[in-house]
């Protein structure tokens, strides 16, 4: 039996991109009547709402091509403040802690929001996150970003230090973007289900060996530490060969299960 696939057009308060023949994008938020695009002027937002993913359209003399945006898209279009956890190491995090639709995500750190998109995006619509914040600002700048992304609903946050902190919450993964996550895994230990998934994001490799110690000092199983390495090819109708540009070192992972 042959699978269906359904078309769905553009809907009204949907946050996408047009994407020039140069491969930039802009974005902006769907809605009816003339919308200000940055970095493109006028566009008529009608016209574009019975458009489906991928269709094409032309404004003066040149063609775009509108899209709904996917993670990757998402995490580079982020109003940064702090480093973001890039999206080759938040594709590692998420495979590596098995999430999913349901799961319960306690992390530590905020930054721009960048991972924690990720991860509502892996875990939604059944599932949460739950971020401890200690800095207000960086709480604010990734509540604005989740809430520009209509993921804002899966997320609660918690002002406060992680280090000595106790939760009376158990989640499927702990997930820790800070300089010196054993320091908080006193206290949020508790909070990570019997066999649930730890993950730290750290960056540098003293903090990565303290790590993996303290975990080993727990009895977590599975503990694995891991650097990512990424480099595109560059396809050319005269040859094929790697960039030049190698997104190289972002952050240590270290990666664990709890046991009981």
């Amino acid at each position: 039996m042959p699978l269906l696939r359904i078309e769905m057009s553009f809907k009204e308060g949907e946050f996408v991109y047009l994407q020039d023949d140069k491969g930039k994008k802009h974005w902006f938020q769907l809605a009816p009547g003339m919308l200000k695009v940055a970095s493109l002027g006028t566009v008529d937002g009608s016209r574009l709402m019975g458009l489906h993913d991928g269709g094409a359209v032309t404004y003066a003399g040149r063609e775009f091509h509108i899209f709904r945006p996917g993670t990757v898209d998402l995490i580079s279009s982020l109003d940064r403040g702090a480093q973001i956890v890039t999206a080759k190491d938040a594709a590692v995090i998420i495979m590596h802690c098995d999430l999913k639709d349901g799961d319960i995500v306690l992390e530590v750190g905020a930054g721009s929001g960048a991972l924690t998109l990720a991860m509502i995006r892996a875990v939604a619509p059944n599932g949460r996150v739950l971020t401890v914040e200690m800095r207000p600002e960086f709480a604010d700048r990734a509540r604005k970003n989740l809430r520009r992304a209509g993921l804002e609903e899966y997320w609660d946050c918690h002002i406060g230090d992680a280090r000595g902190l106790g939760l009376d919450f158990e989640a499927d993964a702990l997930v820790m973007d800070m300089p010196e996550p054993w320091l908080a895994l006193e206290g949020l230990h508790a909070s990570l289900r019997p066999g649930g998934r730890f993950c730290a994001y750290i960056p540098n490799i003293n903090q990565m060996e303290a790590t993996v110690n303290a975990l080993r000092e727990r009895g977590y199983r599975d503990v694995l530490a891991m650097e990512t390495l990424q480099r595109q090819m560059e396809v050319h109708p005269g040859g094929v060969r790697p960039s030049f540009e190698v997104l190289g070192h972002t952050g240590y992972t270290v990666f664990a299960r709890k046991t009981v």
